[in-house]
């Protein structure tokens, strides 16, 4: 009797100062960040992606009629369907549909419909151009920035900076005008018995000219700021981030503190060397995933429109450091960065600097960001609001033999609004 009134006891006990179990929500009250969130769409950053994949097919049809005064419309089809992969009923319904950026005529003597780029769409592009060479000296800069995050190597493939120069804003002959115009800056080698670009490395040379706070991150930058806004405690800014959720994201208790205590855990900037620290440790690896998130957040920072691909992004894995599964890695920290799958089919991943936008637009926006703002402007433009009339007055056979004459003529001219912003003839105009 005196056993079974023991045992009981100790029953009783257990059940009373026993841990409660760890329920299975996946914001349970485990500190670490979820590994698999629920993925919330921010609609203003993915009308963004909506206008970019108009601007996308512009500028590829751009860069097909710009060595042609003007292009057979039967001959700009063939070339964007093998090209561009676009159908030719596509490729005319897209045409017809930007009448403010296209022009669409009848040739006097062919009698052949032909295509070329209206005066304020050629207006809005060499705007881009002199914005790109007004803002030469900061785009060195962020190039040199972004060889610094490859420390120790300080060298970057000469193929991935082709691929990532319209998000940096380099010109298209970066190789001549940037880093063979600047041998006191980058050094441009190649491998033993190959020419070929994809052996191409471009590095990084120390300068005098280099400002002092060349390898400060953006975000301690951002970080002064807040703390001198909000008076934030300076435990709790030392290593915080600019965190601010897409609307209807469910923030639960167990994770909002979870978020708190990533916030305060020290990190080591994307500009250090790490290579000989002992990264084996449990505080060292989430000290080195605190620092991918930093090195991420600074290649957007260097960005034009503080956004880029998820594949360019990737282009520097191995360069920085960054771990392999970039999508759900980024998916963990949905209020740094906002991953949109709008444009090509849901097949381009385009990752967003969240801090960087407000109600979808850039904050801070620089002279390359309105150039191509304004053609986005044009583009979004009503056809309705198409002058047809004056088009076919002012564009039709004088047109032809004072227009734009190749790539000579097309850098030449002013731009001026000559009365059409057009050019849809209305037989061919539904």
């Amino acid at each position: 009797m005196a056993l079974r009134r023991s045992s009981s006891f100790s029953h009783h006990l257990l059940r009373r100062f026993s841990l409660p179990s760890i329920p299975s929500h996946p914001y349970s009250k485990s500190t670490s960040l979820p590994k698999k969130p629920e993925r919330v769409r921010d609609h203003s950053l993915d009308a963004i992606m909506d206008i970019h994949k108009k601007l996308r097919v512009v500028l590829s049809l751009r860069d097909l009629l710009l060595p042609f005064a003007s292009l057979q419309l039967s001959r700009l089809s063939t070339m964007a369907r093998r090209s561009l992969s676009i159908p030719p009923a596509d490729l005319c319904l897209f045409l017809l549909r930007h009448p403010h950026v296209f022009h669409i005529f009848e040739h006097p003597v062919q009698r052949l419909l032909f295509v070329r780029l209206t005066p304020r769409a050629v207006s809005q592009l060499n705007s881009e151009s002199l914005a790109l060479t007004n803002s030469v000296q900061s785009t060195i800069l962020r190039l040199r920035k972004l060889l610094l995050l490859t420390t120790p190597l300080l060298r970057i493939r000469l193929e991935h900076i082709r691929l990532f120069r319209y998000d940096l804003g380099l010109p298209d002959d970066f190789e001549q005008s940037v880093i063979l115009a600047n041998p006191g800056l980058f050094r441009l080698v190649c491998k033993p018995d190959s020419d070929s670009a994809r052996t191409k490395y471009v590095e990084f040379l120390p300068s005098d000219s280099d400002p002092p706070d060349m390898r400060m991150p953006a975000v301690e930058r951002s970080r002064e700021r807040d703390y001198r806004v909000s008076g934030a405690e300076a435990e709790d800014s030392r290593f915080a981030f600019p965190i601010r959720f897409p609307p209807g994201f469910k923030i639960g208790k167990y994770f909002r503190i979870a978020v708190w205590k990533w916030q305060r855990l020290p990190y080591w900037s994307p500009y250090e060397d790490i290579s000989g620290y002992d990264l084996r440790s449990l505080e060292a690896q989430r000290r080195l995933e605190k620092r991918s998130v930093a090195m991420i957040h600074e290649i957007l920072s260097l960005t034009v429109g503080k956004r880029t691909t998820l594949e360019r992004i990737a282009l520097f894995k191995q360069a920085t450091g960054l771990p392999k599964k970039m999508k759900e890695f980024l998916l963990q920290h949905q209020g740094i960065f906002y991953v949109s799958t709008r444009g090509n089919r849901g097949k381009l991943h385009t990752v967003f600097l969240r801090e960087a936008y407000f109600k979808g637009d850039l904050v801070d926006a620089n002279e390359i960001y309105h150039a191509r703002k304004k053609l986005e402007e044009l583009i979004l433009l009503s056809p309705k609001k198409a002058n047809l009339e004056r088009m076919l007055t002012s564009m039709g056979r004088e047109g032809i033999e004072t227009g734009f004459i190749g790539k000579e003529r097309f850098e030449e001219s002013d731009g001026e609004d000559s009365g059409s912003d057009s050019g849809v003839d209305t037989q061919y105009f539904e």
